[in-house]
Order: C-alpha cells, then sequence, then structure tokens
C-alpha cells in the first residue's frame, strides 16, 4: 500500500537534499536567464530587430520547445534527470556562445550575408538553443520526483515558481545590466557593470558589444553544468542515503525498468494531465503575452516621447517578477497543501480568476501605465503561481516517479505551444495597435479559469486508494 504521509526525514537527509536542489535549480535559473536574453537584446538592437522580427526568431525557439518534449521527455526518463540537465547547461551554453558569434558579426558587419538573413540565422539559432533549454523543467522535475514526497510538493511547487521568477529576474534585470554595460557611452554604472567592462575588455570600444548578452550567460551555465556533474543525483540512494515510496502515480511499482510504450499510454490516456496540458498551454500565452510585451510596449512609448521616464516598474522588472513570483508561488504550495489536502487544482482556478480580473483591467487601462504596471505586476504572481503547482508539481504527482520527465515534457511543452502562439499573434497585431493586446489574451484566461475549475477534485489514484 503507497504512503500517504511524510516520512520522518534525518537532518542529514534533509541537509543532502538541499544539497542536491540548489544547484540544481540555480541551473535552471540560469536557464532562463540564456532563454530570455533574446528579449534584452531586441530591446538593446532597437529597429534591427522589429517587432515582427522578434516574434518569428521568438516563435521559432518556442515551437521547437514545445515539440522537444516527444523526444526529450521520455529521453530524461530513461537516461535520469542529472544527465538531462547537464545537456541543457553544456547545448543552451553552446549555443548562446553561436548566438553571440552571430550578434558580433552583424553589427560589425552591417552589408554582410548575416546582417541581410539575420531573421532567419537568428531563427535557427534560437531554436537550437531552445531545444536544449527544453531539457530544463524535464530534468528538475524529474530529480525531485525521487526526493520529495507528493504531500511536501505543494511547497517544492513555490520553490520551482521560485526558481522561475530567480530566472526571470536574472534574465531581465541582470540582463539589461549587461547591455548597459556594453554601450559606447554608458551612463550611472555599478561596480559590477564596471567590472564587466574591464574584464571583458569593453572599455574603448567603439561600438555597442551588445553579444555579451548571450556570452556570460553562457559562461555562468559552464560552470554551474561541472557544479551539477559533480554533486547532483537522481535518487537518495545515490547520494547515500535509502529511497523511499513518495505517494504519487507511481507507488507500489517495483519495476524500475522504463519502458516508453508503457509511459506513453499511461500520459496520454490521463484526461487529468490532458487536462493540465491545456490549462498550461493558456498560461504560455499569458505568460509571455505580458512578460515580453510589456517592456516591449514601454520601449516603444519612450522612444516615440510618449513618456518622458521609463517608468519604475519597467526599470525593476526583473525584480518586481521575482518579489512576485515568490509570493505568489510559496502562496500557492502552502494553500493547496494545507488547505485542499495537496490538491493543485483549486489554487490554479483561484490564481486563473485574477489572469481573467487582470486582463480585462489591461484592456481597460493599457494607456494608463501605472495601473497597467502594477496590473500586469499582480497577474505575473498568478500565473507564475499557476505554473509552479501545474508543471513542476502536478506533473511529478499524477506522471508518477517513474513518468515525470514525460509528463512534465508534454506540459511544458504545451506551455511553449501557447508561448509560440501569443509570440506570432501578438507580433503582428501589436504593430497595428496595441489596443489589441490585452483583449487578445481575455479568452485564454478565461479558458484557464474554466479548465482548472475541471480538475478542482484531482488526486492521484495510487493515493486515493490509500487515503481510502
Amino acid at each position: 500500500m503507497p504512503s500517504i504521509d511524510i516520512p520522518s526525514y534525518t537532518t542529514k537527509y534533509r541537509v543532502r537534499r538541499i544539497i542536491n536542489w540548489v544547484p540544481l535549480g540555480l541551473t535552471y535559473a540560469f536557464l532562463y536567464m540564456a532563454r530570455y536574453n533574446l528579449t534584452v537584446a531586441k530591446n538593446a538592437l532597437g529597429d534591427l530587430m522589429t517587432k515582427e522580427d522578434f516574434g518569428i526568431i521568438f516563435a521559432a525557439g518556442t515551437f521547437t520547445y514545445a515539440f522537444a518534449f516527444l523526444l526529450n521527455g521520455p529521453l530524461t526518463d530513461k537516461l535520469g534527470g542529472r544527465k538531462a540537465i547537464l545537456i541543457a547547461a553544456v547545448g543552451t551554453a553552446l549555443m548562446n556562445i553561436l548566438l553571440g558569434i552571430f550578434t558580433l558579426d552583424f553589427l560589425g558587419n552591417r552589408g554582410g550575408f548575416f546582417f541581410a538573413h539575420r531573421t532567419f540565422l537568428f531563427s535557427i539559432l534560437y531554436a537550437a538553443n531552445m531545444y536544449f533549454q527544453s531539457f530544463g523543467a524535464v530534468s528538475i522535475v524529474k530529480v525531485n520526483a525521487a526526493w520529495f514526497h507528493i504531500r511536501e510538493r505543494g511547497v517544492f511547487g513555490g520553490i520551482f515558481g521560485i526558481l522561475i521568477s530567480l530566472g526571470l529576474y536574472f534574465a531581465f534585470d541582470w540582463g539589461d545590466a549587461i547591455a548597459k554595460a556594453t554601450v559606447v557611452h554608458p551612463e550611472a554604472l555599478n561596480f559590477i557593470q564596471e567590472a564587466i567592462r574591464t574584464l571583458f575588455g569593453i572599455n574603448g570600444t567603439t561600438s555597442d558589444q551588445t553579444w555579451w548578452v548571450f556570452w556570460i550567460p553562457a559562461l555562468i551555465l559552464i560552470i554551474f553544468a561541472v557544479i551539477d556533474y559533480l554533486i547532483v543525483f537522481d535518487k537518495p540512494s545515490g547520494a547515500g542515503h535509502p529511497d523511499f515510496d513518495v505517494g504519487d502515480a507511481s507507488s507500489g511499482d517495483t519495476d524500475e525498468t522504463f519502458h516508453l510504450g508503457e509511459v506513453l499510454k499511461k500520459i496520454i490516456t490521463n484526461k487529468i494531465i490532458l487536462t493540465i496540458a491545456f490549462i498550461e498551454f493558456c498560461s504560455g500565452v499569458m505568460r509571455n503575452g505580458m512578460m515580453h510585451w510589456f517592456t516591449i510596449y514601454i520601449k516603444e512609448l519612450l522612444d516615440k516621447k510618449i513618456l518622458i521616464e521609463r517608468p519604475w516598474v519597467d526599470e525593476h522588472w526583473g525584480l518586481l517578477q521575482l518579489l512576485a513570483g515568490i509570493c505568489g508561488g510559496m502562496a500557492a504550495g502552502w494553500i493547496s497543501d494545507h488547505l485542499f489536502g495537496s490538491r493543485r487544482g483549486p489554487v490554479a482556478a483561484l490564481l486563473y480568476g485574477i489572469l481573467t480580473v487582470g486582463a480585462v483591467l489591461m484592456a481597460m487601462f493599457y494607456q494608463n501605465i501605472a495601473i497597467l504596471s502594477w496590473t500586469v505586476t499582480v497577474m505575473m504572481m498568478a500565473v507564475i503561481g499557476v505554473h509552479g503547482m501545474m508543471s513542476g508539481t502536478a506533473t511529478m504527482d499524477f506522471g508518477g516517479r517513474k513518468a515525470a520527465g514525460t509528463a512534465v515534457g508534454m506540459i511544458d511543452g504545451m506551455v511553449y505551444l501557447g508561448t509560440g502562439v501569443q509570440s506570432l499573434a501578438l507580433g503582428y497585431l501589436t504593430t497595428q495597435s496595441w489596443g489589441y493586446w490585452a483583449p487578445f489574451l481575455i479568452p485564454f484566461a478565461a479558458l484557464g479559469t474554466y479548465l482548472a475549475t475541471r480538475i478542482w477534485f484531482a488526486f492521484p489514484n495510487a493515493t486515493r486508494k490509500a487515503v481510502h
């Protein structure tokens, strides 16, 4: 009979678990920095990358990410999360190095082949980057499925949300700081930005060196790949601790052999997982429909002199997403575990209700920058909470320990399928008018709310049997 109570962990085990997931989690966060640095580069490059160019490039990457789960989810279940995070970190680092080389070439040779075909070539390289990125969420959920009991995974969902938020902070605030440090005539740099200019020989240059927005995250990922190789293990037994029954959908399974057909059947015939997948499709539309286009919108208003000063929220966009993600993620996890008996659906429904109201407010007040800024910030808190709960926790619960990689691959793939849809759509729509921005988001917020209510009482069968 599967266990439904949290095991009595030793202090040594708790410490070793922290040592296992902290570098793993930070690697995942820095993958975000090497993913959304494209948005930072777009703002730094200005008219050299139009909104439609950005939409095409980002869509190429996100559609690649969305369909990569067909291979990478089952592959991670077969290879293990440790190998998957190493593939993600090293592959992403290499692609960011190439993106930086390409940016260096077309900025220095604006009449050359790379410059003339920059949208197509950027799309190819960014798609390859996102292929390797797709191992990230799969690996972290796969590893932690063996280290966290189902009754404490709501908290892990909160941690997952924090990691996402930390990654967004790295991408937008750190990335923006790097971009500012690499211009020809920088203004008001802090000591870290000054150190970057000195360390990488940027002082005295005659052109902007935007390519460091790609190269610095690549360097960080290589460092973390080495750390992960040395101290991350797939299971507690790898670190000298006994494995235990985590109480999820794999409870009671004694056969550790991976069978792809069996795992895929388990995933695609599970109505709960399919519902979660479509909820997360909506999350992809909502999260990236706010996160990227808000900063692009503000940049356009500043360039057109409609805004005189950069709004505080935009200036600290990464930090606010970090704080919003911490609040949203941890609150969602605590509420799920302590108020709803570790059910994930009720929290997702409540947070999607906030997203629906927020999308309507965006449509009404998109020209009022103060109202828009704080509305979008609250909405980011809600959508990060949903994403952490669905992709980070529900995938472990309903996929089970053995199928966690395939489950999260499918669900995270749906997130980026939604991301690709909004990227193409909003790249075109916002070029016509920013008045189309929020109305495009409203139906997806409403659909996500409805779907979340459909899994209000959902709970993994193995644990439900144990409870009853």
